[in-house]
């Protein structure tokens, strides 16, 4: 067999396969209405204050609005509302019943999908901790550059999975993840 300079024959059995590329990184965030951090009348407040102050949940966020929230919610309903949390709350992980049940839904369904490595599931609480937006920063550092939000209720409404996108795009336009903000979806 004749060969011009050009031409090399080399072994199949000395053929490296290239590399498949990896795919992307998918974070799959599992998003709940949200609890207090504490079941005490300040943690109450805190958490208050910032679901009741969404416009959202209460449209008319003018000043009648502000004076009944500061006024009279937020001196009297935390203390009653406090007593109610006590009655529920884990006493055992420090915590509402929603996150701890929110936690186990997370891990469940990331336990359920371990065969896909480049998916990583968490979760967040619209109003409280966790929030938002350090879990979108939590699953940006583990190098996710795309985002499957799960608003886990039960039908939309601008009160419930409307204002957890609202958060969640507020918080990728302030990361100026734009490829990830681009990639977003809703299921």
């Amino acid at each position: 067999m004749k060969m011009d300079a050009m031409t090399a024959v080399l072994p199949t059995d000395s053929a490296v396969p290239a590399a498949l590329p990896s795919p992307p990184r998918i974070g799959v965030l599992l998003v709940n209405l949200g609890t207090p951090d504490t079941a005490d009348a300040p943690g109450v407040r805190v958490y208050l204050k910032e679901f009741l102050s969404d416009p959202r949940v209460i449209e008319d966020q003018g000043l009648v609005w502000k004076l009944i929230l500061n006024g009279i919610i937020l001196r009297k309903r935390p203390k009653t509302k406090a007593l109610d949390y006590q009655k529920i709350w884990n006493t055992e992980k420090n915590e509402s019943p929603l996150k701890t049940i929110t936690r186990a839904q997370a891990e469940k369904l990331a336990v359920g999908i371990a065969d896909h490595e480049h998916v990583v599931v968490d979760w967040a609480m619209r109003y409280g901790n966790p929030s938002i937006r350090s879990r979108i920063e939590a699953l940006t550092c583990q190098g996710c550059d795309r985002l499957l939000l799960v608003p886990l209720y039960p039908q939309y409404s601008a009160a419930t999975s409307a204002t957890v996108c609202d958060e969640a795009f507020r918080v990728l336009t302030r990361l100026r993840a734009a490829d990830t903000a681009g990639n977003a979806a809703l299921l």
